[in-house]
């Protein structure tokens, strides 16, 4: 019996940190797929101030 109870409090555990460890990934996979998304040179969303003299595209920041 009582290695049951502690075999449960076991599994949530490993259930809780499982569950801590997605959240951190989808929180990078947002923040990976946001950067990946800007325009690469940053002329639509403002972020980037355009560099006389520069090729305005093909590169990314």
């Amino acid at each position: 019996m009582q290695r049951e109870q502690e075999a449960k409090i076991e599994m949530r555990q490993r259930v809780r940190d499982l569950q801590n460890q997605v959240d951190e990934l989808k929180d990078l996979v947002n923040t990976l797929l946001s950067v990946i998304c800007e325009e690469p040179d940053g002329v639509h969303s403002g972020s980037a101030p355009t560099i006389p003299g520069q090729p305005a595209h093909n590169y990314c920041m």
